[in-house]
């Protein structure tokens, strides 16, 4: 049984049950509980997001105009996930922002074209900014200090807002602090050409200790209650200028107040030459590849007993770097590709992603306020989003998920088993051949999969579909056929009368269900 979408006022019909391309030759066997070398259960939650710091007063707003937009697009996984995302307020503008005890308005910011035309690099914030934190109930944050700058000004701003930030984020709502964006690429920019890991963790344990004394001071209940605990080394990437591996060897936790061990990822470049959906993103090859040097680092550093107990998360990663391309990180496919790379990471140990946001940004999940450059809504992406958090799902959360990647033939076809507290739970299976709806006439391909599940006979599975028109679509999507737009019903979810729902499939007597997908499609089977 197939869906139909709506795409505007228009229905287009995902297409007759043609099989063009048949994998159910070979089942998939899925262990009915979870293999001993699994990867450990995620952290909850795991859907988390990053949100660039420029841009988290038009994501939250403040307490005379709260987003509730946000707000609601956050609740919406907390439902699924039960847990509301964590939110990591920080990157590049983090490393950029100065304090104005005086400042009237929560931020001001310049955007200066030759070092980004999709944020301000000279910044300003005020007292009001800290507003924005109180906007979002129940929700937790990581506060992230400017270290990219030195000098008297930068030193006044860590003493200036350490108690601001400590006091917003009392009661419940701080998970963890963060010194500094990305120092692996301070080299030769704001740091000398000969700035070494030796150097960089110097200066972290100094500023870090610095802010705690203030925190301490200021927020004594934080301190004594949650502990003051970091996020780090917060690094671009693998191979830039500074070593993971030796900053861990040169101390970086002498002070045993690091909480989570946070990389950075981008699955490739926005201006890249031969970046396209289907070679790049809709690819479950170039997931892993991209994945794979995270999981490397983290065995060394494990090998080592460098980071024993604490956790590797992506504490910043998205599509495309730069903010992503337009036709690329904003279409359906990279909404596939989100729910393949999450589920991927989580298969491997890496236990939460916090997916990069920012106002105007091409991949962004939603557009929190209406400019000139983009309209405010709910962005493709988010939908991916919704798909991993029912994924790993439950109103439990502390329940214990495990994700294990089910190998498949393709290179465009991901599978997934999610195991909840020891038992499989759900099968989540992407369809990544890429079909563009907008100038074609054809009938969408349906291929054809098969699992083998023991111990599951003559039992009916549910069935939920994450569909658009094609890969190329940026509207018209939905999930088990809820829409969360904007502009139905401010980003609550509400129900498409023209997508089907209720969908089952029978396992036969062998213990083996088939299932039909569109091409550029993604389906959960609950078990």
């Amino acid at each position: 049984m197939l869906l139909s979408l709506l795409l505007g006022p228009t229905i287009v019909a995902a297409g007759p049950t043609v099989t063009t391309r048949d994998s159910s030759s070979s089942a998939v066997s899925v262990s009915g509980t979870v293999p001993k070398d699994a990867a450990d259960a995620v952290l909850r939650p795991f859907v988390s997001f990053s949100i660039e710091f420029s841009s988290f007063p038009d994501f939250a707003g403040n307490l005379s105009q709260p987003n509730k937009f946000s707000n609601q697009l956050l609740d919406n996984l907390a439902s699924l996930q039960g847990v509301k995302p964590y939110i990591r307020v920080g990157g590049n503008t983090q490393d950029f922002a100065l304090y104005d005890p005086h400042l009237k308005t929560g931020i001001n910011g310049t955007v200066v074209p030759s070092v980004s035309e999709d944020y301000p690099s000279i910044i300003s914030i005020g007292p009001s900014f800290f507003e924005s934190y109180a906007t979002w109930p129940e929700t937790k944050f990581s506060f992230g200090f400017d270290m990219g700058q030195n000098g008297t000004k930068a030193m006044n701003t860590l003493l200036g807002t350490a108690p601001l930030a400590c006091k917003a984020l009392a009661n419940g709502k701080i998970a963890y602090w963060e010194m500094g964006n990305e120092p692996d690429l301070f080299t030769g920019d704001k740091r000398p050409a000969n700035w070494t890991e030796s150097d960089y963790v110097t200066e972290w344990l100094s500023k870090s200790q610095l802010v705690k004394r203030q925190i301490a001071k200021a927020c004594p209940e934080l301190a004594k209650d949650e502990g003051i605990k970091f996020i780090a080394p917060s690094f671009a990437g693998i191979s830039n200028d500074l070593d993971a591996v030796t900053t861990w060897e040169d101390g970086l936790d002498d002070h045993h107040d690091i909480e989570i061990n946070s990389m950075h990822n981008y699955i490739g470049g926005a201006d890249e030459p031969g970046v396209t959906l289907a070679k790049t993103l809709m690819n479950h090859t170039s997931t892993v590849a991209s994945v794979q040097q995270h999981v490397n680092l983290s065995s060394v550093l494990n090998e080592k007993g460098l980071t024993k107990n604490i956790p590797y998360i992506l504490g910043e990663t998205n599509s495309l770097y730069h903010q992503g391309k337009p036709g690329l990180s904003n279409s359906f496919g990279a909404a596939l590709w989100g729910v393949d790379f999450n589920l991927y990471c989580a298969s491997q140990n890496i236990r939460r992603t916090h997916m990069h946001q920012g106002t105007d940004y091409r991949y962004a999940s939603w557009q929190p306020i209406q400019t000139n450059k983009t309209t405010i809504g709910t962005k493709a992406p988010y939908y991916g989003n919704v798909m991993v958090a029912a994924m790993l799902g439950g109103d439990d959360s502390d329940s214990d998920a495990q994700v294990v990647n089910l190998p498949m033939a393709e290179e465009t076809d991901a599978a997934y088993a999610a195991y909840v507290d020891g038992q499989l739970s759900r099968i989540a299976l992407i369809n990544m051949v890429e079909y563009n709806y907008t100038g074609s006439d054809e009938t969408r391909p349906v291929a054809k999969y098969s699992f083998l599940l023991p111990g599951t006979k003559e039992k009916s599975l549910s069935v939920q579909r994450l569909m658009a028109n094609g890969s190329d679509a940026i509207t018209g999507i939905s999930w088990d056929g809820w829409s969360y737009n904007y502009e139905l019903k401010g980003g609550e979810p509400v129900r498409l009368g023209n997508v089907t729902i209720g969908e089952s499939v029978s396992v036969d007597s062998k213990g083996v269900v088939e299932l039909k997908v569109p091409y550029s499609s993604g389906v959960i089977l609950n078990l």
